[in-house]
């Protein structure tokens, strides 16, 4: 099984960047957190970071066929990335939207996702253990996927 990890823009300073709001881990960090707990499952993570939308875009293509699930967290793309969007909703795998705060307890302009409407799920406001929980909800969820029943449905 083959997880990729996106991460949007800005997401590169974190560990310097408002610790009062995402904490002072840094993104290696975090990258460490996911992929131990894939590991943890025998899976494989790779990862991609980018300040541009059209790289990721370019990611989630590369990804189609090749991994089963994208764990995204979008950064303020979050909130206007319509192309990051339709990307999304062209993988035929398990997406797991991720973000370290809970931006519905945030500023107002944070409450919208455009990233939610075409993931399997979402993940916020859990910090840095957002990471391994979001392993953890893609790796269900494709497993359940496999086994034929709905995503999020007890059996």
């Amino acid at each position: 099984m083959k997880i990729l990890l996106l991460s949007g823009p800005n997401l590169n300073l974190l560990g310097s960047r408002e610790p009062e709001v995402y904490g002072t881990a840094t993104l290696d960090d975090h990258v460490a957190t996911a992929s131990a707990a894939a590991q943890a499952h025998g899976a494989e993570l790779e990862h991609h970071q980018s300040n541009a939308e059209g790289d990721l875009v370019d990611a989630v293509h590369a990804a189609r066929g090749s991994v089963d699930a994208i764990v995204i967290n979008p950064g303020a793309l979050t909130h206007y990335g319509w192309s990051l969007h339709d990307a999304l909703a062209a993988f035929d795998g398990v997406v797991v939207e991720l973000h370290l705060s809970n931006p519905n307890a945030r500023e107002p302009w944070r409450h919208v996702s455009v990233v939610a409407p075409v993931a399997t799920g979402s993940v916020m406001g859990f910090g840095g253990d957002g990471y391994r929980i979001a392993i953890d909800a893609a790796l269900a969820a494709v497993g359940a996927v496999a086994a034929g029943s709905a995503v999020g449905q007890s059996q």
